[in-house]
């Protein structure tokens, strides 16, 4: 019997190692087999050179720098192996004096690992120049290599600062949203290089390598290379972009303006003052920084689209609009202007028109070319806010634009629902008469006043569109029509009243604009900052406020009349009035415009 149980434990044993041997010589061969390839084939990525971008004109607006960056071989940082560490360091700091040796230890020590095999970059990026002079010296240096990079260079640099963007090191976020972005470690950071990024990043290729127990490379098994046909071309001319960057500069002049063509293209446009964006590829100093974010006048915001500004009396033409197709005001009907209106049965509100003595009997043309505010306030009690707020709505007010920017801004178009949502408060009459003239709670960006004026010019709607072909494709111009057929009957009368602000000698832009060799259309806007006090009987003068309490001054025009072909839009910070701040700059564009052949 013992015997028995012996031989059957005998054949159970064998039988269990005969199963776990079939089990992993036959069953489990592809698992292992996998293994072992995993551990002798290595997959590379080839890194795509991201797209360069261009104006119209092919001039580059974002570049890649060659240089080099300087690496470590892994697995330096034991006790051992800290002299080999200390001599590859002290080649770098030998070679390149402004290094920071400190940094480049801290770096390396951060990446190294048992896991880690492969070297470790210390220095990002040295120029071409400045690294062959060494480049032999370091070759042969023990645990040292360099390796070709690129680094992102910005031509123009505070010129485009604003639609170009910039990039830098990419953050969690963009490295989960984006899987080249992790490979690249370079995530577009606003403008364009943000908008884009996807395109701009191009394909990563990758090589298969066999490698040694010793991590040595043997043999390349496969190669597939990069596609890095992820050029963009612009609508922008950098002509005109350097020259709207001249002009503000000459005035010291804080604000945006933009240059679009009717049917959406964007020639130029500038947020006023910019930044370097260089400055932010590498990454920049906290006092660099603070001394940005500090600035009283925001350079590091883009105005063009996340500026929100009162609209100020840029906004009676399409107001204008409004009040006709209400049915309530006819396009001929007068009011009597007499320098104010009041408001209120026991507590008198005075809302005054800027011209003190009044503008006498007014329609609607005379309204808009002499900016009487009387004339918008009896229209406006007469129509009510809501059937403003919801045709202004069709003309763009309260929406993006659908520039391809990054986070534009919407602004705001209000009426009684959106104040109930917001505030919890019912809506005043007397805000009514605010936002008919463009002020109160009615915030708007520059680029949706340009969109605006395209529409009052054409009467479509435009999409802003800054980016021309991506690689050989085309990007579409899209425009809608927004205005009612009522509108649209009425809108010769409002263009003939835009074209009478610029050309008439009682229009508010006449003194800088009738001279202007192209015959334009427009409307002028001074946004107050702070409101009039009640008992103030006389309005101080602009130059006599201090700056900051200084209107914003707008001023918004298409050309030619006739023809419109472009959309000049130009807003000054705490530049007063309108025609006098804005005028002169808006003449010298069009008059560029003409010289260059953009104006048939």
């Amino acid at each position: 019997m013992r015997v028995k149980l012996v031989i059957a434990l005998f054949l159970s044993v064998w039988a269990i190692l005969l199963g776990r041997i079939y089990q992993i010589s036959i069953k489990s061969n592809a698992y292992y087999e996998t293994l072992a390839n995993q551990n002798i084939v290595k997959k590379e990525w080839i890194l795509p050179v991201r797209g360069e971008i261009l104006d119209r004109n092919g001039k580059p607006l974002a570049i890649n720098q060659i240089g080099f960056k300087i690496l470590i071989a892994p697995h330096l940082s034991g006790r051992k192996k800290r002299e080999s560490l200390r001599q590859a360091v002290d080649a770098i700091v030998r070679a390149f004096g402004e290094v920071d040796r400190q940094k480049i230890i801290r770096r390396y020590l951060k990446k190294d690992s048992p896991y880690h095999h492969d070297p470790i970059v210390v220095v990002n990026f040295l120029s071409y120049k400045k690294v062959l002079p060494h480049y032999t010296e370091l070759s042969r240096t023990p645990n040292l290599s360099v390796e070709p990079t690129t680094k992102r260079y910005y031509p123009y640099g505070p010129v485009t600062a604003h639609v170009v963007g910039y990039v830098g090191k990419a953050n969690e976020k963009e490295i989960r949203r984006d899987e080249i972005t992790g490979l690249t470690g370079i995530a577009g950071k606003s403008g364009l290089e943000r908008y884009y990024n996807r395109f701009l990043e191009g394909v990563p290729g990758y090589r298969k390598v066999m490698v040694s127990a010793f991590n040595k490379e043997v043999a390349e098994l496969e190669r597939v290379d990069p596609k890095e046909e992820s050029v963009m071309t612009l609508y922008l001319d950098m002509r005109l972009q350097q020259y709207l960057s001249d002009l503000f500069a000459e005035r010291n002049a804080t604000g945006a303006v933009v240059v679009m063509g009717v049917n959406g293209e964007v020639l130029a446009a500038g947020s006023y003052p910019a930044y370097d964006p260089n400055d932010f590829v590498s990454g920049i100093s906290r006092d660099e920084w603070r001394k940005i974010i500090e600035d009283l006048n925001h350079p590091f915001t883009n105005k063009l689209i996340h500026g929100l500004y009162p609209p100020g009396s840029v906004i009676k033409p399409g107001v204008a609009l409004a009040l006709v197709d209400s049915g309530k005001v006819s396009p001929y009907h007068t009011f009597f202007c007499n320098g104010a209106i009041e408001l209120g049965k026991r507590i008198k509100h005075k809302f005054r028109c800027w011209k003190s003595v009044g503008h006498g009997k007014t329609d609607m043309v005379k309204a808009i070319r002499e900016s009487c505010d009387v004339y918008f306030y009896k229209g406006s009690l007469q129509t009510g806010i809501n059937k403003i707020a919801e045709d202004l709505r069709q003309m763009g007010f309260g929406h993006k634009t659908g520039i391809d920017l990054p986070n534009e801004f919407i602004g705001v178009m209000p009426d009684k629902m959106w104040k109930m949502n917001r505030y919890g408060q019912p809506w005043y009459i007397g805000e009514t008469l605010n936002a008919a003239i463009g002020q109160g709670y009615v915030l708007v960006t520059p680029m949706q006043i340009a969109r605006y004026t395209a529409m009052l010019a054409t009467g479509r709607l435009p999409k802003p569109t800054l980016a021309k072909r991506l690689a050989k494709q085309m990007v579409p111009l899209m425009s809608e029509e927004v205005l009612t057929p009522r509108q649209k009957q009425v809108l010769p009368l409002v263009q003939r009243a835009m074209y009478e602000v610029c050309n008439h000698p009682k229009g508010t832009a006449y003194a800088a604009l009738h001279r202007c060799k192209v015959k334009v259309a427009g409307k002028t806007g001074t946004a107050q900052v702070i409101g009039i006090p009640q008992e103030e009987k006389k309005r101080m003068k602009e130059e006599d406020l201090a700056y900051f309490h200084r209107s914003h001054a707008w001023l918004t025009t298409y050309g030619p009349y006739r023809n419109p072909q472009y959309v000049v839009t130009i807003l000054v910070e705490h530049g007063g009035h309108g025609g006098h701040a804005a005028g002169p700059i808006a003449e010298k564009i069009y008059n560029w415009l003409l010289k260059e052949g953009y104006i048939r």
